[in-house]
């Protein structure tokens, strides 16, 4: 499996005990290379202008480019050095997904910082720029004119839902923990004008994990992906849904998490193979990094054990809103 990292990722520190820290690529490269995976790399160039207008306004890139040191939001610090990694990292996400569509083979994009909080005009939650966005657009200018986005990190994307939310060519799928940040993707929310019915959200409460999450593939993510009939598949990458993460209370396991990525692996067979995963979250550098290693494993005929497969949610503890999600989406969706 094609793996795009740039040793310049492990330069983004926002301060000495922020969560979003290097040592979360560190420990799943370390994984990666224990099992004999760390092997098909590929870095990227330097970051360009117009990759980043792809999806954010020029005023907005500029206080990025030259703001110096501050903060955009509590928990989002620029640096001097900020604009040079952030962008980089779209131009890897953007590499990824191309070679995807090229080579009609898996990539994974593992970069940070992450993305998917990140609109035109506005960063927060660790977020500058909208990888995933930016490579979605990308692959619209190169004749993709359909993309799925599936993100399954425990925060709603809401940048990545604002760019998109009047686009019917973009299905944007989020799974997220409700009522914490950013406090956005209510079941209700769809999108809207042209874009009306093009974003699902499946807003679970605390202690939701592998049996919701099989459901809510089976009977809601799967079918409607095989009803837009992607040209590819771009997939938000979080493991803060992992019961070990520090900073939500979703309760998926490894074991879960890695059939999340086996079934969006297999119905990536329907666009080609086209398939691009983007690391979003995920705080706990051991159970990030067995997940990431048994995906890229997947993909290369190497099974990696997982230690980190308690199953605390075995009776789809979300039922709730699934149901409410298939009678909202309903009404542009066989369900």
């Amino acid at each position: 499996m094609a793996i795009f990292f740039n040793e310049e990722f492990l330069s983004h520190v926002q301060d000495s005990f922020h969560p979003e820290s290097p040592e979360r690529l560190t420990g799943i490269r370390d994984k990666l290379k224990m099992h004999g995976l760390w092997r098909d790399i590929r870095t990227s160039r330097t970051g360009r202008l117009e990759t980043i207008r792809l999806v954010h306004d020029p005023d907005y890139i500029d206080r990025i480019r030259t703001g110096g040191d501050f903060w955009i939001t509590m928990d989002t610090r620029v640096h001097h050095e900020t604009y040079d990694i952030a962008s980089l990292a779209a131009e890897c996400a953007l590499d990824a997904a191309k070679y995807s569509k090229d080579e009609g083979k898996p990539a994974f994009a593992l970069t940070r910082p992450p993305g998917h909080h990140a609109g035109p005009d506005f960063g927060m939650g660790f977020c500058y720029f909208n990888n995933i966005a930016i490579a979605a657009r990308f692959l619209q200018k190169q004749g993709d004119r359909k993309i799925a986005i599936v993100d399954l990190d425990v925060h709603h994307g809401n940048g990545t839902h604002q760019v998109f939310a009047l686009d019917p060519n973009v299905l944007y799928i989020s799974t997220h923990q409700s009522g914490i940040f950013p406090g956005t993707g209510p079941v209700e929310y769809v999108g809207k004008g042209e874009g009306e019915g093009f974003t699902i959200n499946l807003p679970f409460q605390a202690g939701c994990g592998d049996s919701t999450f099989d459901v809510a593939f089976m009977e809601i993510i799967k079918p409607i992906v095989l009803q837009f009939k992607p040209d590819a598949i771009l997939v938000s990458w979080g493991m803060d849904t992992h019961y070990r993460d520090p900073l939500a209370n979703l309760t998926l396991s490894s074991e879960g998490h890695f059939r999340q990525a086996e079934e969006l692996i297999k119905l990536a067979k329907t666009c080609g193979n086209r398939i691009t995963f983007m690391l979003e979250g995920g705080y706990d550098v051991p159970a990030l990094s067995e997940v990431v290693a048994a995906v890229v494993g997947k993909v290369e005929g190497i099974e990696v054990p997982l230690e980190f497969t308690d199953i605390i949610d075995n009776s789809c503890a979300g039922r709730g809103t699934i149901i409410k999600c298939k009678q909202v989406v309903s009404k542009y969706w066989k369900l």
